[in-house]
């Protein structure tokens, strides 16, 4: 039975953006599926239930998580200090785990609540240290271009909306820079290369600072 993976996209984005990365997995032999989610009106908690509902349903085989941005933070409070779920591992990409000062920024701007809306102190505030049994990896973008800049100042290296330093969760198991902004993530070679070989080995290949 092939393992499946579950891509999951950020916020004010749909699962259609997550094809091209779905293409590649599919492509190495993993069974793919991108799922929508009301990542404003919804928010992270409603995403998290109903993903974990998603996964008491599925099958032996591993069902793996790859989550862009708030995805991520949405796939780790899936499986958080849940012990009836399926084995997998999770991958994420560019999301800003230890909170987002982009996401602060913009909460100060008329109708910035509403545009963050019920995922608002999540990406501002970020999420707790990771102290699950399942393998985490992170991939950040070193690549400045992005509209974080039009609302708070970005310590760099950044991807154009996410320092890498807010991607750095105490407990994971691996992290790696790409030259790659925000968006870019989903399109990079080299962060759908890095996802591949973490789902595989729990580990990225290589050295952590030579990657960055």
């Amino acid at each position: 039975m092939a393992e499946h993976v579950i891509l999951l996209h950020g916020i004010w984005m749909r699962g259609v953006t997550l094809w091209p990365l779905a293409r590649r997995l599919h492509a190495a032999g993993y069974t793919v599926e991108t799922p929508d989610y009301a990542s404003v009106s919804g928010g992270l908690a409603a995403a998290a239930a109903r993903l974990r509902e998603r996964l008491r349903t599925a099958g032996g085989a591993p069902v793996h998580l790859v989550g862009h941005s708030l995805g991520g933070l949405v796939a780790l409070e899936a499986v958080r200090d849940q012990v009836d779920l399926v084995d997998g591992r999770i991958v994420c990409l560019g999301s800003p785990l230890n909170g987002s000062a982009a996401a602060r920024g913009l909460a100060h701007w008329p109708g910035g609540h509403w545009l963050l809306g019920q995922s608002a102190q999540a990406l501002q505030d970020g999420i707790a240290p990771w102290h699950g049994p399942r393998q985490v990896g992170v991939i950040a973008g070193q690549l400045p271009l992005g509209l974080g800049f039009a609302f708070a100042h970005l310590a760099p290296p950044h991807d154009g909306t996410v320092a890498v330093e807010e991607t750095c969760l105490p407990g994971i198991a691996d992290h790696r820079t790409v030259h790659a902004s925000h968006t870019g993530l989903l399109l990079s070679a080299a962060a759908a290369d890095l996802t591949l070989a973490f789902l595989r080995a729990g580990r990225f290949p290589g050295d952590a600072q030579a990657a960055r």
